[in-house]
């Protein structure tokens, strides 16, 4: 691979905004250089009005998950090569250990999964499903092999879920061996309660998810999980935070000093309770925790914590699902026709993420070029061991960079995505800007609308400990 040249772009990185070259040899970034230089280059990148930016980095994804009888509908094939399209050049899925379940067999199932299909880096977290002696002692093999964060559920009984006494000796074993715990923090004991009496009453369209899933319920376990992280020492990061009563409990944690981080998604920064109706049609929409009433002042606070870094970063929770039957998996969202507790949980968006956060939050005047570039690229890296490798544009960093045209315009809509799944959450936004122009590791992959890379050219991420613990 020669030296490749980004000319006449403005460098965006989380802290600072520049008119710079970007060179670029052998993968990584090795000089930003003023406007009057003479280096030359074997391939040479116009950003002339254009911003160069890190690449996204997508710290919550579920590829090929299987929930609720079938399987997520992206591959790590085709779900990563969709996070490219969209800007995105890093992801940490999540293996799964099951019950009865060694953790180390469950972490090599989804190696094998990714290795060699993937088109740009990958790490995992591992979800613990089965905490037992066993476990506990893999937990610190699997930090030998860069997997440095464990998932937890306070969700999803006789599924994933973990009780108060897992959880407390997964902490603990965590706090030991410089782990970061992340947490679904949804009481999910008195959710099956909610759902069992709303079907007795015959309520089983798809916008009772949305109803029985009370926000309150995630601010209840938000805050027992942050007692628990508190107790034992551990680093903790709640998970697809989308509640103000969770974001509530994340800030008074962190107005005393703990090791608390949470993220959001975006479907909690621009849908509502009202996509769930609409008859069935709301399937496409159900994901937990669900989307919330907009009345109830959700979103606006959700900005706020990002605006205050209460809130440090915006995954997608990336778990699509058909409405008819995807051609591998069979059927998906019409298992829970005429019951909403059987729709499998997770939308789309690992191609959208970073032309929503940029219209909503940049364009729309929420949030500044500099904050916007640290929540989706900066922050994940610092937060799960990447940096500065990955999540900025700094000499020996990779070349993961997006050419980002900000007075372009990107239509979202299922005819033209490449997630592997048959509707878009965001069927016909218009959004202000486009992705033009990235790079992995120097490899231009995406380029004037057309997909330049190939499976393989991702590589597996060890990555360190959480940089901001304190």
């Amino acid at each position: 691979m020669g030296k490749t040249l980004i000319k006449g772009g403005t460098v965006v990185t989380a802290t600072e905004i520049m008119e710079a070259d970007v060179l670029i040899d052998d993968g990584k970034v090795v000089a930003l250089l003023g406007r009057e230089h003479s280096v030359d280059a074997d391939e040479q990148i116009d950003a002339t009005g254009k911003y160069v930016m890190p690449g996204g980095i997508d710290v919550h994804t579920h590829m090929e998950l299987p929930f609720g009888g079938t399987f997520a509908a992206d591959t790590f094939e085709t779900g990563t090569r969709a996070a490219a399209w969209g800007g995105t050049t890093a992801i940490v899925d999540f293996a799964v250990q099951t019950k009865g379940e060694s953790a180390m067999d469950g972490f090599e199932a989804w190696m094998g999964k990714a290795e060699g299909n993937c088109a740009i880096d990958y790490g995992f977290h591992m979800i613990t499903g089965d905490i037992n002696e066993q476990t506990l002692k893999e937990m610190q093999m699997l930090v030998d092999e860069g997997v440095t964060s464990f998932k937890m559920f306070m969700a999803y009984p006789g599924v994933f879920y973990s009780d108060d006494g897992d959880i407390l000796r997964a902490m603990q074993k965590g706090a030991e061996i410089g782990a970061t715990i992340c947490m679904h923090a949804e009481n999910g004991i008195a959710i099956d309660v909610l759902v069992e009496q709303a079907l007795q009453r015959g309520e089983t369209d798809p916008i009772y998810h949305g109803i029985v899933r009370k926000s309150v319920l995630e601010g209840e376990a938000t805050h027992r999980a942050i007692k628990l992280a508190e107790l034992t020492g551990v680093p903790l990061y709640i998970v697809h935070l989308s509640a103000r009563e969770a974001l509530d409990a994340v800030i008074q944690a962190r107005d005393e000093g703990k090791n608390v981080f949470a993220e959001t998604c975006p479907q909690y920064l621009f849908l509502s309770l009202d996509n769930l109706g609409n008859g069935f049609d709301g399937a496409k929409y159900v994901c937990s925790p669900p989307l919330r009433d907009e009345s109830e002042g959700h979103q606006q606070r959700l900005w706020q914590g990002l605006q205050t870094n209460d809130l440090q970063v915006v995954s997608t929770d990336h778990c699509p699902f058909c409405m008819g039957d995807h051609p591998q998996f069979g059927t998906q969202k019409q298992l829970g026709r005429d019951d909403f507790s059987k729709i499998p949980n997770g939308m789309p968006g690992v191609e959208n993420r970073f032309g929503l956060i940029y219209n909503g939050g940049v364009a729309e005047g929420r949030i500044s070029l500099n904050r916007f570039v640290e929540i989706i690229a900066t922050t994940p890296a610092r937060m799960f061991g990447m940096y500065p490798r990955k999540g900025t544009i700094a000499i020996g960093s990779d070349a993961d960079i997006v050419v980002f045209d900000p007075n372009g315009r990107t239509t979202i809509s299922v005819d033209t995505h490449h997630m592997a799944v048959d509707y878009s959450a965001y069927e016909g936004w218009e959004l202000q800007g486009k992705v033009e122009t990235v790079l992995s590791k120097g490899k231009t992959i995406v380029a004037n609308d057309e997909y330049l890379g190939s499976p393989g050219d991702g590589a597996y991420l060890r990555r360190g400990e959480n940089q901001y613990k304190i």
